[in-house]
């Protein structure tokens, strides 16, 4: 089964204008395959080479990343996967809004492929659902990124970042709202 979905920034003064991210989510037995379509026609995004090994980090918001919320219809746990092209992951058990945020130790995350495609790249990520749901258990997802801008020339430090994420059906967007788990897979 596969979802396609278009993420939308919370803020367009903060987001390159001509930026569109897209993609799709497909789902194995064991398996999940996220692919991110980013066109960034003015170069104005820092995505970081793919690394050859996935490896754990924290404080992934620092940079580009590209994150998954992954919810069993009726339960009130939910996990919050964060992914970077860069190779740094981390998958997080929460129970209650930024509780509970020990890494799961099992979830088994694949080595990432970063591709350009035209005016933009292709983010392709992959990870082991076995550890964390059942074979064939319906979920309920959301996904967002954020992406970190180049620094302008002259100006010393990380570039600024932008939040974006699924279309949200309420009047103010909500990073962590449980609402917007609108993927079924």
């Amino acid at each position: 089964m596969t979802e396609s979905f278009r993420l939308v920034p919370f803020d367009s003064a903060t987001a390159p204008a001509r930026v569109r991210l897209e993609g799709d989510l497909s789902r194995t037995d064991e398996r999940l395959r996220l692919r991110y379509r980013l066109a960034d026609p003015g170069g104005t995004l820092r995505i970081p080479p793919a690394a050859p090994a996935p490896r754990r980090r924290d404080e992934l918001w620092s940079r580009t990343c590209l994150e998954l919320f992954l919810a069993v219809p009726g339960s009130a746990a939910y996990w919050e996967v964060n992914l970077s092209p860069s190779g740094d992951w981390n998958v997080y058990r929460l129970s209650g809004y930024r509780q509970g945020l020990a890494p799961e130790p099992a979830v088994t995350a694949l080595p990432f492929a970063v591709e350009r495609c035209g005016d933009g790249l292709d983010l392709k990520l992959e990870f082991h659902l076995a550890p964390l749901v059942a074979t064939g258990q319906p979920l309920q997802m959301a996904v967002t990124a954020v992406l970190e801008h180049h620094t302008p020339p002259g100006v010393s430090g990380e570039g600024p970042l932008s939040y974006w994420a699924l279309g949200h059906p309420g009047p103010v967007a909500d990073f962590h709202d449980r609402d917007g788990f609108l993927l079924r897979i």
